[in-house]
């Protein structure tokens, strides 16, 4: 949990969660590749690619011929507010303009200190160069409306974010280039451009009269993203035909489709490049891709202990029992029977208990990686997540021994010889 804790502490942004990703990645003898130079790959080898330093793909390559792919896929963002302009028009204090990315919680993010993350632009002799930053200290608030300028607030508010959530950072003096530069280290005429967001400042830690349960911002998704690269980092090798590969993408809250999203030719290209460096023919490469499996690792909801009556009875979801595997007949969830026939023998064979989340038949779904995944890469899948409370809250709520059970499916998974002999048949 301690270092569960240091990397949701860590990652206040998509780009420090793939900074954080990519140091785990090297301490575990991986090397980095970029897109724009020729790829060398050996046997045996460990590697990783970024684009555009907010999505991040790592493999391992197996000693034999690649057979099949085991695959897992979570998102390195979360709901928050872009900074659009670093001071607007008000007569007494230092504010700024922002605007929402996803969709938040909005009540969740007032009176509670927020800081600034991302990373900037700047100018260099050799041209432009970019750096993460973010401020270790409390920078913005955005206060609420005083109960008796609003007697009616507590009976429900349709917040308008252009109006009711735009962050204050101090007095009439306040200047926060000055403070973006003092952090960056980066003189202020040195910076081009910025790509920064407000950062809930509150550290995860655990709570409840045990310390079952723990809170903290980010929840959703950097909880699976490094559950998932942890236990793809721990697993050994043990097929040796087999290439893991583990994926954190960027703008899932936002759909996907951007250049470094799930929806995105990311994953695919990084596949076909493998393939080509390891002289794969295309008769090859379709015959492992079939006989592959892709887990998409997005959290899911717990049932509501104050309102149980929003999920369906037949359903429970409940912290610390188990990884919750997600079902939906509009297909916003690719999971299907035989995927999660394949993914619940490899977690009752690892004694890791399961769950199955489904909606009530009179409410819509939301969508996660693995449906826009699945329309760049035909590989077989399932969308399996940690159970958590207040989704899209600026903090959040989930199971501590969850956690565990999510490594070590994980680490099950890429060490199984999981793979699809012919369409609807399956060696565990």
């Amino acid at each position: 949990m301690k270092s569960l804790f240091d990397f949701l502490d860590k990652s206040v942004s998509p780009y420090h969660a793939v900074s954080e990703a990519s140091k785990l990645l090297e301490q575990g003898g991986f090397r980095q590749l970029q897109e724009t130079e020729k790829w060398k790959i050996s046997a045996g080898g460990r590697y990783y690619v970024t684009r555009n330093q907010s999505s991040i793909v790592a493999f391992t390559v197996p000693e034999k011929k690649i057979c099949q792919y085991h695959m897992t896929a979570s998102h390195s963002d979360s709901p928050t507010f872009r900074i659009k302009k670093s001071r607007s028009e008000d007569k007494y204090y230092a504010k700024a303009e922002v605007e929402g990315y996803g969709g938040m919680i909005m009540s969740s993010w007032f009176d509670r200190p927020l800081t600034f993350a991302g990373r900037i632009a700047m100018r260099t002799s050799d041209g432009i160069e970019t750096k993460c930053v973010a401020a270790d200290k409390d920078v913005f608030v955005i206060p609420n409306l005083a109960i008796h300028f609003n007697r009616d607030i507590n009976k429900g508010y349709s917040y308008n974010p252009q109006i009711d959530l735009q962050p204050i950072y101090g007095g009439g003096d306040g200047d926060l280039q000055k403070l973006i530069a003092s952090v960056s280290g980066v003189s202020e005429e040195n910076i081009i451009d910025t790509d920064l967001v407000l950062a809930v400042r509150q550290k995860a830690g655990k709570i409840g009269a045990c310390d079952e349960f723990f809170m903290a911002p980010r929840i959703d998704d950097l909880a699976c993203a490094y559950t998932t690269l942890h236990g793809f980092l721990e697993a050994e090798g043990k097929a040796e035909d087999t290439a893991n590969i583990w994926c954190m993408f960027d703008n899932e809250e936002v759909g996907s489709g951007t250049r470094q999203g799930a929806k995105s030719d990311f994953l695919p290209i990084v596949l076909g490049r493998l393939e080509n460096a390891v002289n794969m023919t295309l008769e090859d490469a379709e015959r492992a891709r079939s006989g592959s499996f892709l887990i998409s690792a997005d959290n899911a909801h717990a049932t509501h202990p104050n309102l149980p009556a929003k999920s369906d009875s037949e359903f429970p979801v409940i912290l610390n029992k188990g990884i919750v595997v997600k079902y939906n007949a509009s297909q916003k969830y690719t999971t299907t029977g035989i995927t999660a026939a394949v993914f619940s023998e490899l977690c009752e064979k690892h004694e890791i208990p399961v769950q199955k989340f489904a909606n009530r038949a009179d409410v819509p779904g939301g969508s996660t990686l693995g449906n826009l995944l699945s329309q760049q890469l035909s590989i077989p899948m399932l969308d399996i997540g940690l159970p958590q409370l207040a989704m899209h809250s600026a903090v959040e709520t989930a199971g501590c021994m969850d956690i565990s059970y999510m490594e070590r499916a994980a680490k099950a998974f890429y060490e199984s010889a999981v793979s699809q002999k012919k369409d609807g048949s399956w060696r565990l």
